[in-house]
């Protein structure tokens, strides 16, 4: 053994290798042995940009499902609003029988601008029609509210 690689014993620091040894190595923060695997410090940076990028992600998905939510409300009202404002104009309407629930009827206008209700379809008047206007096909639904199923031309 040359002089050069010859390991002298008064400059080993016993303390300082205690430090580098373990009882338990899978506990240490780095790889104790060659075949250890390798450890690599994390990128905090990344990690957080990814949890980020996640939530935003997740979060706008949600707001999507609530938006579409809220369209479907926002609909269903207006086809209420709607059915409110047809069932008013019949209500106002001449109405020479009692409409009966889901049973089907039309309203037509009279030379006048005067609304009636009728049980007979446009396609089953003679030659002499008391219209000038076939308003709509509808429906008595069960809240009393009226249902357009197809609208006059």
């Amino acid at each position: 053994m040359s002089k050069k690689n010859k390991i002298n014993i008064d400059h080993i620091d016993l303390e300082k290798m205690k430090e580098k040894t373990s009882d338990q190595p899978g506990l240490i923060p780095y790889a104790h042995h060659a075949g250890s695997g390798l450890i690599r410090p994390e990128d905090k940076g990344k990690i957080t940009g990814r949890a980020v990028s996640a939530m935003h992600s997740q979060t706008d998905m949600q707001m999507a499902q609530i938006y579409q939510q809220m369209q479907l409300l926002a609909d269903q009202a207006k086809n209420i609003q709607k059915r409110v404002e047809i069932s008013e104009r019949i209500y106002q309407a001449s109405i020479s029988f009692e409409p009966l629930i889901n049973h089907i009827y039309y309203l037509y206008e009279k030379i006048d601008g005067s609304d009636f209700l009728s049980m007979v379809a446009p396609e089953e008047w003679g030659r002499k029609k008391p219209y000038t206007q076939f308003v709509a096909e509808i429906k008595l639904l069960a809240d009393h509210t009226w249902d357009v199923i197809r609208k006059g031309t």
